[in-house]
């Protein structure tokens, strides 16, 4: 089955209950949790962001961390650091 089918057999049925909100509130709860599940796990609050800026700094600081050198590629600052 093709994700146009899937999405056409699940508006099908919520057409079905559509009348009946206790149902549709399961539904939605349903689909919620489920789309939790499929969350990006890269997105990240505007706290956790500068956190890891901050975590960055201090690892440079102490020489532990990576800097692109002026003009180096993404790709060549990759390979030199063999990653």
């Amino acid at each position: 089955m093709t994700t146009i089918e899937l999405q056409s057999e699940i508006n099908r049925a919520l057409g079905i209950i559509g009348d009946d909100y206790n149902l549709l509130q399961k539904a939605l709860r349903s689909l919620k949790r489920l789309a939790d599940k499929k969350q990006d796990e890269s997105l990240m609050t505007q706290e956790e962001f500068f956190a890891r800026v901050d975590e960055a700094r201090e690892q440079i600081r102490r020489g532990e961390g990576y800097t692109m050198l002026p003009g180096e590629s993404f790709a060549d600052f990759r390979k030199r650091i063999g990653r």
